[in-house]
């Protein structure tokens, strides 16, 4: 829980995670020969197993050479625990490429009766303005820069990577090949992506495939049953353009 702020404007909210972890397969280590956990020790090359408390944490600058940072000192430079969602302003959706997304989303909700009216006001506001929010908030100790945008009457908030975490697209430039495809090409690749277009797309028919059949060998491994090797697909063959839609551009002669 915690507030929306804009400028002298604050809007009581409470955070729900959107990241089902429900859905995720978690594997054991075993040991292979009695199935008993493999547990995990803490150990120093020195002094053999330690406890918690014989633990501090360092950075090592050089090699083998540690400065520690203890927890006092780790407090100072984490932001304080400021439970607001500060927004820096608005700009247009385009203006934020989806590369810098983090992958962890919250719903923001209005937390109270006083708060409904100004989160609604707000969110028809951003819809109707195709805007979204540029804000920050601290999570876990540390300051992120988020997103904010309305979807279906309410608030999505997604963590963003900050732009020195992403690699620009220029350092990859060199490896892009020097091709100045002609009209022909790009009409045959206008028709084929037309022809390719989803006139009906759900989205919730997608599913993860590792974990339903992870599910299925696991039933069949409790039940006892025989496992069979599912066949690969067939490395597909790399044709040009071109020569795919070859029966589309035959000359009068080729007929």
């Amino acid at each position: 829980k915690g507030f929306l702020k804009l400028s002298l404007v604050s809007v009581p909210v409470k955070a729900y995670t959107a990241n089902n972890t429900d859905e995720e397969i978690r594997l054991n280590q075993l040991h292979q020969e009695c199935h008993g956990r493999v547990r995990y020790k803490k150990v120093c090359e020195s002094h053999g197993e330690l406890k918690s408390e014989d633990i501090v944490s360092g950075y090592e600058y050089t090699k083998d050479q540690y400065v520690v940072i203890d927890d006092e000192e780790l407090s100072k430079v984490r932001a304080k625990s400021d439970k607001s969602v500060n927004l820096d302003g608005f700009v247009a959706p385009e203006r934020i490429d989806s590369v810098y997304l983090a992958g962890r989303t919250y719903y923001l909700l209005p937390d109270g009766a006083a708060g409904n009216r100004p989160y609604a006001l707000l969110v028809r506001g951003m819809a109707e303005a195709n805007v979204v929010a540029i804000a920050q908030v601290v999570i876990a100790g540390r300051e992120q820069l988020v997103q904010l945008r309305p979807v279906d009457g309410m608030l999505v908030m997604s963590v963003l990577n900050y732009p020195k975490k992403v690699r620009a697209s220029t350092t990859y430039r060199d490896e892009l090949p020097d091709e100045k495809p002609t009209k022909n090409e790009l009409a045959l690749a206008n028709t084929l992506i037309g022809a390719s277009t989803l006139t009906e797309f759900d989205f919730a028919s997608y599913k993860d495939a590792y974990v339903e059949n992870l599910n299925k060998l696991i039933q069949l491994k409790v039940e006892g049953r025989e496992i069979v090797q599912a066949p690969d697909a067939e490395e597909p063959k790399i044709l040009n353009l071109m020569e795919a839609h070859r029966p589309w551009h035959l000359t009068r002669s080729e007929r």
